[in-house]
């Protein structure tokens, strides 16, 4: 349910309203404008419906959110962008946000090596897999709890805030106590025991759309990670299994506006797992930042033909430099920076 205030509503009539809803037993989310103020009612539909919220003074309008991802949808807060941020860095405003990093962190000199790179490059956040899921049970599965702690190394020599996979509800204490970002990968995009867990969580969660998952798909597991009280959650769009061989997916740039339309929540694309052949992840970023994504995520590596997992999809640090600097012409084109 969403309460659209008057114009000339009080703060000590805005306060009530919220007050009200309280001793009625939902959760409110206040999205304040300059002329009014939105406030999101959380709660079983039929039951709010019940109370007599447009007879409270200062209440403009109720209306219902009939899509079924209530909390993500666009109309909750009013038409209005959420802005997500990891540590102290914003996403979903005007400034378009770069992560990057390797697949897999794999020893310390190696990643605090890249994270000097990325972050002279232009790269605001550093990502890297300490626990790695993996199609064979014989590949590289990640450092673990060694690999956690080089990122944090990392971050202390650099400043970048960290974004890492979680893969299981019992590593989530341990892995907050190490990184900024939660990231759910495709594999766990519809784990709904892990995205109940996360929503839980005082961090950020970067939720990567699955492999054969429809946007409504997405939304839906975005909403189990709203509805536990997280709304600082990032949607990624990371490309789609389709008949194409080809590259490694199907980078589904169509799910950026349609995203934006949809939800507040902050957009994500990931051009690397989207194409998954290195020449051609340039040209698909600059086409997610002319598409209106607010971030991207870009795997780096210093030496690919070493790299423990994904080593042909990722680029040299100085590919990185030169796509940054083409990002920013393309961002400034759309009316964003970099």
């Amino acid at each position: 349910m969403i309460i659209v205030t008057k114009p000339e509503a009080t703060e000590e009539q805005i306060d009530h309203i919220i007050e009200r809803i309280a001793e009625w037993g939902f959760k409110t989310d206040v999205s304040r404008g300059a002329m009014r103020t939105v406030i999101g009612v959380i709660g079983e539909e039929g039951a709010i419906r019940e109370k007599p919220i447009a007879a409270i003074a200062g209440v403009e309008s109720v209306t219902p959110v009939l899509k079924p991802y209530k909390l993500v949808a666009r109309e909750f807060r009013g038409g209005n962008d959420s802005v997500v941020k990891i540590g102290g860095v914003a996403i979903g405003g005007p400034e378009i946000v770069i992560m990057s990093g390797p697949c897999s962190v794999e020893n310390r000199e190696q990643i605090t090596s890249i994270a000097a790179d990325i972050k002279s490059a232009g790269a605001k956040v550093l990502r890297g897999g300490a626990f790695k899921p993996r199609t064979s049970p014989y590949a590289f599965q990640g450092l673990g709890l060694e690999g956690l702690k080089l990122l944090a190394e990392a971050r202390e020599v650099t400043g970048l805030p960290v974004i890492t996979e979680i893969m299981d509800t019992k590593d989530l204490e341990m892995i907050e106590q190490y990184a900024d970002c939660l990231q759910i990968g495709a594999r766990n995009m519809q784990n709904f025991s892990l995205l109940k867990e996360v929503g839980r969580s005082k961090l950020p969660v970067m939720l990567k759309r699955g492999m054969s998952a429809t946007i409504k798909d997405l939304l839906m597991s975005a909403e189990y990670i709203l509805s536990e009280g997280n709304f600082n959650v990032l949607l990624c769009e990371r490309g789609i299994r389709t008949f194409e061989t080809y590259t490694r997916n199907t980078l589904d740039l169509n799910a950026v506006p349609v995203l934006k339309a949809e939800t507040h929540l902050p957009v994500v694309v990931d051009p690397t797992h989207g194409v998954g052949l290195r020449e051609h992840i340039g040209a698909m970023a600059l086409a997610a930042v002319a598409a209106g994504a607010d971030a991207l995520m870009v795997e780096v590596h210093n030496s690919p033909e070493l790299a423990k997992s994904d080593g042909e999809q990722a680029l040299l640090p100085q590919e990185f430099a030169d796509l940054v600097a083409r990002v920013k012409k393309v961002a400034e084109a759309v009316g964003r920076s970099v």
